[in-house]
Parts: C-alpha cells; sequence; structure tokens
C-alpha cells in the first residue's frame, strides 16, 4: 500500500510522500493494524488500489484443491472486503477518498479451468456495486480491470503466448493516469483500463 500525502493533512505528522507495509490481506487483525498505523501517521489516503490478487493452477473445479481454493478466494474476496472495512470508514470520516479494486475481464465473463478465480473477480465487481450504494458523497468505489497483461498470473494460464501481451512497465502509465482521474462521480463503475 502506499499513502500520498494530501494538502490538509496535519502538519504535526511526520514527514513522508509513501507509505509502504507488507501485510497478508486475508488477515482482518493485519489489514485492522495497518489502518490505525495509517490513521496515527496523519495521513488517510485519498486513493487505495486494492490489488491484492492470486489464481488457481488451471484446473477443473473438482480437481482445484481446497486449500487452494481458499487461497483464491480469502485473498481476492476477503482482502477486498478486508482493506474496504478498514479504509472506507477513514474516507468517509474526511468526506474524501476513492478505494479502486483490481477486478479482471473473468470477472464480468467465465473461462474454463480457472473457475475459483472468475468467482473470486466475479463476487469483486458484485461487492464493489453493492458497497458503492453504501457511500456517502465524497466517497467512491470502482471495480477496475487492467486488461491482459504479461505477468506471472497470466504466464500460469497462459503459458508462453503470455509474452505476446504488455508488460506491466508498459501497461502502468496509462494505468496510473486512469487512475488518478477517476472522480466521486465514478462511484460503482466497472472499467477497464
Amino acid at each position: 500500500m502506499a499513502v500520498t500525502p494530501n494538502a490538509s493533512s496535519s502538519s504535526a505528522a511526520p514527514p513522508f510522500k509513501h507509505f509502504v507495509a507488507d501485510l497478508d490481506v486475508r488477515s482482518d487483525s493485519s489489514v485492522k493494524e495497518l489502518a490505525k498505523l495509517v490513521v496515527e501517521s496523519g495521513r488517510v489516503p485519498d486513493i487505495i488500489v486494492n490489488n491484492a490478487g492470486t489464481i488457481n493452477k488451471n484446473n477443473k473445479l473438482w480437481q482445484v484443491p481446497a486449500e487452494e481454493f481458499d487461497m483464491v478466494i480469502d485473498t481476492n474476496v476477503k482482502g477486498i472486503a478486508n482493506i474496504m472495512r478498514h479504509f472506507l470508514p477513514l474516507m468517509i470520516e474526511k468526506k474524501h477518498g476513492i478505494i479502486v479494486n483490481i477486478s479482471s475481464g473473468w470477472g464480468r465473463s467465465a473461462a474454463a479451468e480457472v473457475a475459483p478465480y472468475c468467482a473470486s473477480k466475479w463476487a469483486v465487481e458484485g461487492l464493489t456495486k453493492s458497497v458503492a450504494k453504501e457511500l456517502p458523497p465524497g466517497v467512491a468505489v470502482i471495480a477496475l480491470s487492467p486488461g491482459v497483461i504479461n505477468t506471472d498470473m497470466l504466464t500460469s494460464c497462459f503459458g508462453s503466448s503470455s509474452a505476446l501481451y504488455q508488460t506491466p512497465e508498459n501497461w502502468a502509465p496509462n494505468a496510473a493516469q486512469m487512475i488518478l482521474n477517476f472522480t466521486v462521480e465514478d462511484n460503482g463503475a466497472s472499467l477497464t483500463v
């Protein structure tokens, strides 16, 4: 998570441009502790890109081990929910903020052998749209599909043909520009980079 200070932040807070932390988003208590640290720093984020995600190995649903299925659901759904649970109240309190939940094209369609992943990303889409209806003015949540990016996750599904797709380094500038231009009017939207 990177936290960028805003102009209204308290001058008593320690000066920093970014706050980076390593945590397991599947753990509600870990996310709660992170939110506490962020509050203590006086730097509630304006934008959070809720990007933790994992995928199952290509397999028919009945051949996906229960532990692997749980890892996908716990990371991709519970992780998204944990971040929103602990950071939306902070944004609501300051009457400003946007959370971008990273979804997938497979959260709007389906594919064989990645049913747990597809189910988790459909859940991200539904969770985002539902939470959007609960938010007061000034705060928004958005589901964002990054498109097809040549990552380790893509390679696990597509093998060597994943090299045909754009790299994260080529994708990031366009995605960053898009995310930085989101407004509260985008609340509840399902968008694609």
